[in-house]
């Protein structure tokens, strides 16, 4: 059964402090074993690789197949029935469009000194894209990830997704056509993560890696990133739907089954004004689980996480709102905009009865790939900005040198740094002799 909390309960902040700081991964240390497997994929490359895939994945290659070739793909993307390509296209659509309004603009302008400042944008040149390919394969994620790097104009998209027993979702295939993505490779784990981060003889390296994956995935991205960059190091799904006492309940209840079926270790929770809609919507999650194909997972993630939670008013909805943080955030009451502006903290926010999370996951348009764990606190969810960079530009006239170089001279001489004071104060003493008496 879920906890069930209330505001107005004397032990409430205890039990709601115990819900934020619940661990819901994994708590086996695995950063030695991975340390281990990018130490062997940089020591052996493509040997190592193939190993590693034989040994996780069941999959025996050589290193030639360790990628999937055009030919390949042309005949698993055959089967892909026109309802669901249809589909696929129209994601992909609307997921360029949302993106395409995110690019930033180059700028500059000339000072009252002179000085002419701006700054602009370009993108990595390589990309490298990890798609969880365990539990379940996911098209939407490739879209998520190789569409706003190809919008930000990465010249190079590289694919990374392991095949266990050599099977292949031929949407996956689609979906990364669709994208432009360049280079498709079967492996995943901690090794595809070390191979797009050191490169070997077949896969050459890239710039940053992006995309969710399992525990170790997660913790190969941590020890690679300086050699590389990274979006975020994703933990297990999560949902908090804010509802009034006039909605539905069992829409209500799909909302939060749609993220348990995720994970096991995924969270929903529900927070509500309406003490009859709690009880209501737990009594129709409870109804639906059985009826589920992945009904062992949902019912293991609302068993040992699914919350909900009573509170006086909508204000205070709020308030715990922010201190969760969720990745997910549906508002379904009856004024969602009123409410959304008293949100700060939250990788996605899903406005009003007819916004399912569920829709943002495929064809609404924002990215699917957001911060989990409380850390949309501080962070964003993938978007155009994660595949540039921004780089600075100064140019400087004789004039502005001379108005704001003698405040440099005096800084560098308060740091102690003679050669920083003198690279200006060389040019101001060549001026001055320019300068009439």
């Amino acid at each position: 059964m879920p906890v069930f909390l209330n505001s107005s309960d004397a032990d409430f902040e205890a039990g709601f402090q115990h819900m934020l700081s619940a661990k819901r991964e994994d708590s086996a240390d695995v950063n030695d074993t991975v340390a281990a497997i990018i130490a062997d994929v940089r020591a052996r490359g493509d040997i190592a690789l193939c190993e590693l895939t034989a040994r996780f994945d069941r999959l025996d290659l050589p290193p030639e197949g360790l990628r999937v070739t055009a030919a390949e793909m042309d005949a698993e993307i055959a089967k892909v029935s026109p309802e669901d390509r249809a589909a696929l296209e129209l994601a992909a659509e609307r997921i360029r469009a949302y993106h395409e309004r995110q690019m930033p603009q180059d700028h500059s302008w000339t000072d009252d000194t002179g000085a002419t400042l701006g700054w602009r944008w370009s993108a990595v040149s390589a990309a490298g894209l990890y798609v969880p390919g365990g539990q379940a394969a996911y098209p939407s994620s490739v879209l998520m990830n190789a569409i706003p790097a190809r919008v930000a104009g990465v010249e190079r998209l590289v694919i990374c997704v392991p095949m266990p027993g050599g099977v292949v979702n031929p949407l996956v295939l689609l979906a990364a056509r669709l994208s432009g993505v360049d280079e498709i490779y079967r492996i995943g784990g901690a090794q595809a993560i070390a191979a797009m981060a050191y490169g070997t003889d077949t896969i050459a390296p890239v710039d940053k890696i992006t995309g969710p994956g399992n525990a170790y995935v997660a913790a190969a991205k941590r020890q690679v990133f300086g050699r590389v960059g990274i979006d975020m190091i994703a933990g297990p799904s999560e949902v908090l739907v804010i509802a009034d006492g006039d909605q539905n309940p069992d829409w209500l209840a799909w909302d939060l089954l749609a993220q348990a079926e995720h994970d096991a270790d995924a969270q929903s929770i529900l927070i509500t004004t309406d003490p009859a809609m709690a009880r209501a919507t737990a009594d129709a999650v409870e109804r639906i689980i059985p009826t589920l194909d992945r009904a062992a997972i949902a019912g293991a993630s609302w068993r040992d996480y699914g919350t909900v939670i009573t509170v006086r008013d909508l204000d205070e909805a709020a308030a715990l709102s922010d201190r969760i943080a969720p990745e997910h955030l549906e508002l379904v009451v009856a004024e969602p905009e009123a409410l959304a502006a008293k949100c700060r903290h939250a990788g996605a926010i899903f406005l009003g009865a007819h916004t399912p999370e569920a829709v943002g996951d495929y064809v609404s348009g924002p990215n699917h790939v957001l911060p989990t764990a409380r850390s949309a606190r501080f962070s964003s969810g993938l978007s155009v900005m994660d595949f540039v960079k921004r780089t600075t530009m100064a140019r400087l006239t004789p004039g502005s040198l001379a108005s704001i170089g003698p405040a440099a001279v005096r800084l560098a001489a308060s740091e102690g740094l003679q050669a920083h004071g003198a690279s200006v104060q060389a040019r101001l003493g060549t001026l001055n002799e320019r300068m009439p008496e």
